[in-house]
Formats: structure tokens, sequence, C-alpha cells
């Protein structure tokens, strides 16, 4: 049986998927399991890194059993990952030093805002990674275990620790300790690697006093990057991307000015810049989309910390639905929001703000105000706040912005994405097939190993899409946006004042 199928692998916050994907694009088989959270101090997550290779393998094998296909009937695996998470482990023994430290997690973050109130410091570091300095990222991670794990400073002067994002763990394990990898993607999520160069910046792992031997060879995103030597055939490594670079990829938003919005708890939106890496003045991140050969891609990004989590607290705090598909048939039971506001900075505001104080506030409640207003006003907060990100990027790149491509459990909501293409007016595509994240790890392997022998093959089978339009008034949009301009700063004021009455009380 020829190699013409491709096994992708899908490592995420919460759980780790496995799919097997054919020669035209089609998902045949897919397994998933969920593993443990950790949450060891308040705004603290960490992950069991052996747990996420335990589940992931456990995925694995449970797609092998479904489809009876035999490991020489792969001709790659791709690999797409949570990104910024941090592992490292010991170079002989294997064994991690220390749970994994998450995306998620803000242990660093004082440490952070001192690196950030030196200004230099903090252009620097933006110039030469494209990324804003926070606890988000790798760098301050790696440099936390080792300076709170026993003896782990020591090791890694010495050479005998390794750190990698979740890709490398998994390459590493997958290859039987022979490969230290990781693609471009994933190391321009990490704060140590300049994106100018293409090369881990040995200026910054000096500021965050981390040895260069820990890092992983930097590799293209598609092509024969490792072997895969745990099965009973090897199979070779030929994808690896971050989860939000893969998902661009999925969307297959090959050309400069193409952007695609990932709708889940938050929401993540990425716009492909070609081969210019785009330094942003409104507050995004410029990072790699992807290396294909010596071809590098860039993107903008800006990311809004609160998309279908508002959904979430409708139904788990308030109590207005069961379920999250319930919010559209409340949503409908009115015309309009009834001039209702929510700005739901449960967490802050993020991208194009980054406002930490912001809180969630209800703006424009009447006596007439019902659960339907609220439900709908908070679906249009969801596409209010992806529209922020977007004009954000279209001052950056000065680039002609004439559609958006969405995936993402959110992007379901049929009233959701209409408005998103009114409050835009551009149209928004949905794929019929909304596993993005997945599919570009399985496209990217299949380039690597000639499954697909170019974009525009992958292009020509493009599946099918559902085309939402722009159908609404523009002066009612731009009241629709007016308005929430002034919820934002109102919210805003709420939070900067109570920052003001602090300051006064000290004083």
């Amino acid at each position: 049986m020829s190699a013409s199928y491709i096994l992708a692998l899908d490592q995420g916050t919460t759980s780790s998927r496995s799919l097997i994907v054919d020669a035209h694009g089609q998902v045949l088989f897919q397994a998933q399991r969920e593993f443990t959270q950790h949450y060891p101090e308040p705004g603290w997550v960490e992950h069991n890194p052996t747990e996420i290779w335990d589940s992931q393998w456990a995925t694995i094998q449970e797609v092998l059993s479904k489809s009876t296909l035999d490991p020489s009937s792969f001709g790659g695996i791709g690999i797409t990952n949570q990104r910024e998470t941090t592992v490292v482990w010991d170079r002989t023994t294997g064994e991690p030093v220390h749970r994994a430290i998450v995306w998620q997690d803000r242990r660093t973050g004082d440490y952070c805002e001192k690196l950030k109130s030196n200004l230099t410091v903090k252009d620097d570091i933006q110039s030469r990674t494209g990324l804003m300095v926070d606890a988000y990222f790798s760098a301050s991670k790696i440099r936390w275990i080792l300076d709170h794990t026993e003896g782990a400073r020591e090791r890694a002067n010495r050479g005998d620790l390794l750190f990698g994002t979740v890709d490398s763990w998994l390459i590493w394990k997958l290859s039987e300790s022979t490969s230290h990898i990781t693609d471009a993607s994933n190391a321009s999520r990490t704060m140590l690697f300049n994106i100018h160069t293409m090369e881990w910046d040995a200026s910054l792992c000096t500021l965050f006093n981390i040895p260069m031997s820990m890092l992983p060879e930097v590799v293209s995103s598609s092509g024969q990057l490792a072997q895969a030597t745990c099965f009973t055939h090897p199979i070779p490594i030929t994808g690896i991307a971050g989860d939000q670079q893969a998902a661009l990829f999925g969307q297959q938003c090959f050309r400069p000015g193409m952007v695609k919005n990932t709708y889940g708890t938050g929401c993540f939106m990425l716009m492909n810049t070609g081969d210019h890496a785009v330094q942003s003045t409104h507050a995004l991140l410029t990072t790699v989309a992807w290396k294909i050969g010596d071809r590098v891609q860039f993107a903008l990004e800006g990311s809004v910390f609160i998309g279908g989590a508002a959904v979430q607290w409708l139904r788990d705090e308030l109590s207005f639905i069961e379920n999250a598909a319930e919010i559209e048939a409340l949503a409908h039971t009115v015309q309009d929001s009834g001039g209702v506001y929510v700005v739901p900075a449960f967490a802050g505001l993020g991208a194009p703000y980054w406002n930490p104080r912001a809180r969630g506030s209800i703006f424009g409640v009447t006596r007439g105000t019902g659960r339907g207003h609220i439900a709908r006003a908070i679906l249009e907060s969801i596409a209010l706040q992806s529209m922020d990100v977007l004009e954000c990027m279209k001052k950056d790149s000065a680039i002609a912005i004439t559609e958006m491509r969405v995936d993402g459990g959110a992007a379901k909501n049929i009233l959701l994405m209409q408005f998103q293409s009114d409050v835009l007016g551009i149209d928004v595509v949905r794929p019929q097939n909304t596993e993005s994240t997945a599919m570009g790890a399985a496209y990217l392997a299949g380039l690597g190993c000639e499954i697909w022998t170019s974009m525009e093959e992958l292009s020509a089978s493009l599946a099918p899409q559902d085309t939402f339009k722009p159908s609404k008034d523009k002066s009612e949009m731009r009241n629709k946006i007016s308005g929430w301009k002034r919820a934002v700063k109102a919210a805003a004021y709420w939070a900067n004042d109570g920052m003001k009455e602090e300051k006064t009380s000290e004083s």
C-alpha cells in the first residue's frame, strides 16, 4: 500500500487528539483524550509532561486501531501544539525536572513588569522577537524552572537539561530521544528567537540567564524533519506548527492580507504579511507564520482574552442557558441589543487595549432590558472585540482586507458570524470542515512528504465554505461601533479611576 495518509497530532491545552487524513484532505478517523490541569497557586497553571505524552500516545493507538492501517501507510506525521507552554527535561534520562508551565500561567508577571519598566530593554526585545514582554511567552518560564527547581540551574549549566515547547517534547518521545527540534513558528513564541536572523538570540539568552545548550534546533515547518521510530515501521515527521499558525495554514491563508480568526475561549486573529515582518505600532504581535524550505512567511497576531468564555459565563454563573448553543435562540428573541453593551473584560482587556485592570461591565441597561438583550450584546461583544484587532492590522500592514476566514466553536453561531460580517463590512468565510488547526498540521506534513506538491494544489482542493456577506445599513453599524467605543472607554475609566484611588490611599 502506498504511503498516502497523514497522521495529524493536535496537542491542545486541555486535550490531545490524533486524526488520520487522506490524500483528499478528508478526516477519516480521530480520537481525543483529556488530561489533568494543575493549579498549584492562584494564577499558576501546570501540566504533567508525561501525562501529555501518554494522552497523545493513547489517541495515536486508538486511531490506528480504528483504521487498521499499518504505520507504513503513512507518508508523514504533522504536529500542532499549544504554544509557549514550557517543558524542561533531562538530556540523558528524558525525565521532566518540573511540571510544564502552561502559556496561561502568570507566575512570572512581576518579573516581566520589571523588565518592561526599562524601556530600552522592552523595545529591544520587541524589535528582535516581535513580541511584547509578557509572562505569556516561554523565556521567563524557563528561567523560573531553573531558579526554583533544586539543582536545575547547575544541571543546565553543565548541558544536562533540555528545553522545548510541547512540539519538541512530543518529537523527543516519538523519536525515542534522538531528535531535539522545534519549528520556526514555535521558536518565535519563546521570546528568545530573533525573527530577523531566524536564529536563537545569544543576548536574549544572557538577559534571561538561559544556557543556549538547552535550546532545540530550529527547523522548517514542512519537510523531512525527524523520524518517529517508536512504531513497528518508522514514520517521518514532516510538519510542525504552533496551533494558531497551523490554523492560519489550515484556512489556506497563503497570501499577504489573508486573515483568520479562531473563536474559542478567547479569539486569536492572525494576518499573513508575506515575507515582511511588520513591526506593530498598535500593540499587536509579530510572529513567524511558517517556514517552508528557505521561505519564511510572517503574521501579525492579536488576542482577545474573552470570546466564548463570555457565553460560558451566561451559562455557568447567570444560568441564562443550559448549553452554549442555546445562546443563539435566546438572542433571536429580540430584534437588537436594545442599546445594551457588554464589555467582557473578566480578565482585563487584550489587544489592542492591554488593560489588565479592566473588568467586565454592562452599559445601557434599562427597565425593559431582558435576558435576550444581554445574550445578544454578549455575542456582539465577541465580534466588536475582533473588529478592534482587525482595525489595528489594517493600520499596521497597510494591506487591504477583503475577507476574514473563521473557525472555532463559536464560529458555528450564525447570528454571530452575520454580525461579524456586518460590523466589519467584509465577507466572513467559514469552512464546513472546522478542523482548521489539525488540517494545518496535516497540510504541512502532506507538503513535506509530497502527498501534495504545492500550496496551489492545496488551494485547488479547498473544502466547501459558507460565506456571510454584509447586510446591514452602514450608518447603523457606525452607530453600533461608536457605542462600543464609548463602552470600552467607560470600562477603562472605571478601572483607571480605581487605580487613582489606590494611589491616593497609599499616599
